[in-house]
């Protein structure tokens, strides 16, 4: 069996207690009973004294920072957000940080814990996102990272970073995706009562003038239900909207609203995940994994893997299969090269 992977929750004072949650309920909860390969999570920090969190809680580190040191490229580096961006960081955090991207392994932060990633050094010259209310502050103060408005999270060369609070949760979810697979990931959030993963920006969540009770958005659920339920028929904007009882102008309008994303984005995303699903868990000819997972021929299935995941559908089936068989000493950060 490969070794579990490891996964360092870095705490310090003034990390928010719902990104500590998310953490541990992700990687920290013991779920090998139902396929998902064991991880050693431990709580990492610069004393072994509690560590005090937001709302009158306290977390109990179990290894020192200097635990980072033996990390693998397989291994992950997570921050929690921070309840004040600017408050003080412990320069043995940030040198930590420092030398665990340098040895390349993946660094991840939740919400505000892109200002403590900034304060590394680490988004200088990346891409990065945090909760929309703080992406002006984020800008101003790091004006070397290219802060993303609307993104959900955002991926640079080994650095990971997400939007506010429940966003927190879709990026644990790709970090397990990418590195075990669409099945695990599912499994996860499953036990979670929670999506696998959302399509679509924060923007849909930014403050605007908030109308009555959308009396649409009952029937745009069931449309969706639906068209998961038949991801392997066709499916338009005109054949969905027909099924909400609206004009395609209108259903599309209320979709975008609702979702953050297209229609016809939403279906590819649903498609693709489906497909992962399939190549991870059956033999089927790759034919018939673009046909139940709606894409009609393994060519626009092909098109879309490379544009979503930067592989083949044959390439990610063996991949995945690989990983399954490899031994500790030659496991990968990743089974796809990204």
């Amino acid at each position: 069996m490969a070794a579990p992977q490891r996964i360092a929750l870095v705490s310090f004072p003034g990390i928010r207690a719902f990104d500590v949650s998310v953490i541990n309920e992700v990687w920290g909860a013991d779920r090998t009973d139902r396929g998902v390969p064991a991880f050693e999570l431990r709580r990492t920090a610069t004393t072994p004294a509690p560590v005090p969190l937001s709302g009158g809680l306290s977390l109990t580190p179990d290894r020192p920072l200097d635990w980072l040191s033996g990390f693998r490229p397989t291994d992950l580096v997570v921050v929690p957000g921070i309840e004040n961006p600017d408050a003080d960081l412990p320069a043995p955090l940030l040198d930590a940080l420092r030398q665990a991207h340098a040895r390349g392994v993946p660094v991840a932060s939740l919400c505000a814990g892109a200002f403590v990633l900034a304060r590394a050094g680490l988004l200088d010259g990346r891409r990065a996102v945090t909760h929309w209310r703080l992406a002006p502050a984020l800008a101003a103060r790091h004006p070397r990272v290219t802060v993303e408005a609307e993104a959900l999270f955002v991926e640079d060369t080994g650095i990971w970073t997400s939007a506010g609070t429940a966003a927190g949760i879709d990026l644990c979810l790709h970090l397990v995706r990418t590195a075990h697979g669409a099945e695990v990931a599912a499994t996860i959030a499953r036990s979670m009562v929670t999506a696998p993963f959302r399509t679509g920006t924060q923007a849909q969540f930014i403050e605007r003038p908030t109308p009555r009770a959308d009396r649409d958005a009952d029937a745009l659920a069931a449309v969706r239900a639906h068209a998961l339920a038949h991801l392997d028929e066709a499916h338009t904007v005109t054949s969905l909207a027909a099924r909400a009882g609206m004009s395609p102008r209108s259903f599309a309008r209320h979709f975008q609203a609702t979702t953050g994303t297209t229609p016809a984005r939403w279906l590819i995303a649903q498609r693709v995940a489906a497909a992962q699903k399939l190549l991870e868990r059956t033999d089927h000819p790759l034919p018939e994994v673009a046909r139940r997972a709606g894409f009609g021929s393994e060519v626009t299935m092909r098109q879309h893997f490379a544009s979503h995941l930067a592989a083949s559908p044959r390439a990610y089936r063996q991949a995945f299969r690989r990983a399954a068989r490899t031994p500790p000493q030659e496991a990968g950060s990743s089974p796809i090269a990204r």
